[in-house]
């Protein structure tokens, strides 16, 4: 900023406007390009420090990355492809599987990596306070609005918004986001004009939004947007074979941690945990290995260590006070039946939902919590 009128307050505002430096007439000519000099050295160091956080990102081991099992490897060649974009995508998959750690792949692999990256789960946000936290809001626009919210829009303003539970997004909101995706501006409520925002918008489900068009509780056009690209990922049971190499990463990172010795797991070991069905996917593997660290300090880790889930055959796992619980036999009865409707209608659930005469935001949620 170049100017025949300088004062401290005026160089401030510039170089709180994002000025490098401030520059008074009268000037000499080598004061000029010294200054330049020093913004291109600075411009070269952001760069290479992108660079360098770039490749931290690419290599530091997550679970998402580990494993080899072709699914996998197709899913993280996508992710490569998709990151260099801005279109929206769509990850889908069960409860636990990573959504969120590819979502965030896809924003550290891009141009948008030194930017914020935000997580929200829309389901647990009360439907009455979404709107204020997505879009923001002017003070006194409602009842406890005593000052103004930017909202996380705002917030994430040149990086990424990762909306997980999409579905779950209420039916009055969608119109404002379906906006946001088509026109690049919010309205904060409360506000009369709309701001111009740079986004891009990962969202996440662990339903079928498909199924929630059909019933009605989301907008088809919403849905075709945020689904440009729709990533389905597998559930681990679908692909054993990583499992050695993520039970080992976990044991690794929590030997580490608590600053231990790494045990190694034997091959009886990996055979039952490959055999196991793991509803709750990734998150449930990690969770076991740190329940086994936490009571076993050998060098290794053998099956007589493995929680008796997975050793004991499924017939002999109740007690003998469970066959007596009305709770547990309830719960069986709910997953035996849910299962079955679902088999008969080749996974419709708008469908199954209708033949087990309950909602179908219900059944997301009894799927959801029996990890079927």
């Amino acid at each position: 900023m170049m100017s025949a009128y300088g004062s401290l307050e005026t160089a401030l505002q510039c170089m709180q406007h994002g000025a490098y430096d401030y520059i008074s007439k009268p000037f000499r000519p080598d004061e000029v390009v010294l200054t330049i000099k020093k913004a291109l050295e600075r411009l070269k160091l952001q760069n290479e420090n992108k660079q360098l956080r770039h490749q931290l990102h690419r290599s530091r081991p997550t679970p998402k990355t580990i494993g080899n099992s072709q699914v996998m490897r197709e899913i993280l060649e996508k992710v490569d492809t998709l990151a260099q974009v801005k279109s929206p995508v769509l990850i889908c998959g069960e409860t636990g599987t990573g959504k969120e750690l590819i979502a965030r792949a896809l924003h550290e692999n891009s141009r948008r990596s030194n930017k914020p990256f935000i997580a929200i789960n829309c389901s647990a946000i009360s439907a009455h306070l979404i709107e204020s936290e997505l879009f923001g809001h002017r003070k006194g626009s409602f009842t406890g609005a005593d000052k103004s919210h930017t909202g996380l829009f705002a917030a994430a303003h040149g990086g990424t918004l990762f909306l997980d539970e999409i579905g779950e997004l209420p039916l009055d909101v969608q119109p404002k986001l379906l906006r946001v995706l088509q026109e690049g501006e919010v309205r904060p409520v409360g506000e009369t004009k709309p701001n111009k925002i740079d986004v891009r918008i990962v969202t996440a489900t662990a339903c079928t939004l498909k199924d929630e068009v059909q019933s009605g509780s989301f907008r088809e056009d919403l849905y075709y947007r945020l689904a440009v690209v729709e990533l389905n990922l597998p559930a681990l049971r679908s692909r054993p074979d990583d499992i050695p190499a993520l039970a080992n990463h976990f044991v690794q990172l929590i030997a580490q941690r608590e600053q231990r010795s790494i045990p190694q797991l034997t091959h009886e070991a990996l055979n039952t945990l490959q055999s196991y069905r793991w509803p709750g996917n990734i998150r449930e593997l990690e969770n076991m290995m740190e329940k086994i660290m936490i009571f076993h300090h050998g060098e290794q880790i053998e099956l007589e260590h493995l929680p008796p889930e997975l050793t004991t055959p499924q017939h002999n796992q109740r007690r003998s006070m469970d066959a007596l619980s009305l709770k547990v036999s309830i719960t069986a009865l709910e997953k035996h039946h849910i299962s079955a409707a679902l088999v008969q209608t080749s996974g419709n659930r708008v469908q199954a939902a209708k033949i087990l005469e309950i909602s179908l935001r219900s059944l997301h949620y009894k799927i959801k919590e029996y990890g079927i």
